[in-house]
């Protein structure tokens, strides 16, 4: 509800019906702030106001303490930004998942990114003690079944179903293509309505990713493009982020540049000019850095169309405020 009694405008629109229309479409990611102010989060997001669809809200990425996605969440929503609420399942278990989840619709959120989470082991706190009652897939399955308007308990819910728009993350560099491809297809069964993947590095893995796997299961494929600074922070992140492989080649590249910073856009940026005649859309990682992210659309060609519709499919009437990229 809102503060006049009305109920709260959903949020999901941009980003469901550009992809439901086959649309580019274009999400980045902004991190809670650690500590009590949001004001640095909030100014990243608003920042990236007409330049993507949405914007995702990470949820205790890497074992780190940081805000609640889904406070922040709530407040990009007041302030007028579609969020992607990101639910991890490693601090909670189902009972704590259920009542999140009810509450984040109540507040008008409606984009969803299901995830497991990172080991505990990863953060700054490895003392602490994981739940994992859930993980993604069986995320999926309890979202599926609300929207639904069914109680995993008891029944009907008596006060309404939801309505949620969930996806799922994928790894298109996973060393066992069997194993990506039957996670995904779990996934997909759950309830999955689209796919963000972790950061890719190489075009010819996720054209296989897309044409092999992810188009077959009619799942839309949002591309992860992370900005990197530098060849030590490339390094790093080859270090302490689960999963991650950047290849030598950039690092040397960032290593033999005189603006590394300048060398990451551009890396970025031939990324997304790539990966959009491959994948319907792109997710931006640029941690602390968002500001940079217009200068990446820049050089990679994308421009922000306002008003209009998307390939004569999406009006824009159905899309209010939103601006969409050819």
């Amino acid at each position: 509800m809102s503060h006049d009694g009305n109920p709260r405008q959903p949020s999901g629109l941009l980003l469901q019906q550009a992809l439901d229309a086959g649309a580019f479409a274009l999400t980045a990611e902004v991190t809670p702030p650690r500590g009590g102010d949001p004001r640095r989060t909030l100014d990243a997001a608003r920042a990236l106001q007409g330049l993507v669809h949405a914007v995702n809200v990470t949820d205790g990425s890497r074992a780190v303490m940081r805000m609640s996605s889904l406070a922040v969440c709530k407040l990009l929503l007041d302030q007028g930004i579609e969020p992607v609420l990101q639910m991890a399942c490693r601090d909670r278990n189902r009972i704590a998942l259920q009542a999140d989840l009810l509450g984040a619709h109540a507040l008008g959120l409606r984009n969803l990114l299901c995830l497991t989470g990172d080991p505990v082991r990863a953060g700054d706190q490895p003392g602490a003690r994981p739940v994992h009652e859930l993980e993604s897939v069986r995320l999926l399955q309890l979202v599926a079944q609300l929207n639904q308007g069914h109680d995993p308990v008891k029944g009907d819910l008596p006060d309404g179903g939801t309505a949620f728009f969930a996806g799922a993350a994928a790894d298109p560099s996973s060393p066992s293509t069997s194993g990506l491809k039957a996670r995904l297809r779990r996934k997909q069964e759950a309830g999955a309505r689209f796919v963000q993947t972790q950061m890719v590095m190489d075009l010819e893995t996720l054209r296989r990713f897309v044409g092999e796997i992810a188009a077959p299961m009619g799942l839309p494929v949002l591309a992860g493009v992370f900005l990197l600074k530098s060849a030590k922070n490339a390094s790093f992140i080859n270090r302490v982020v689960p999963g991650v492989a950047i290849p030598q080649a950039v690092i040397d590249r960032l290593a033999a540049a005189l603006d590394p910073a300048a060398e990451g856009i551009a890396i970025a940026a031939e990324q997304v000019a790539a990966y959009r005649h491959v994948a319907q859309g792109v997710h931006l990682m640029a941690i602390k850095a968002e500001e940079r992210i217009p200068a990446i659309l820049r050089q990679a060609g994308v421009e922000p169309l306002a008003g209009g519709d998307v390939q004569g499919q999406i009006g824009a009437e159905q899309l209010g405020q939103g601006l969409l990229l050819r």
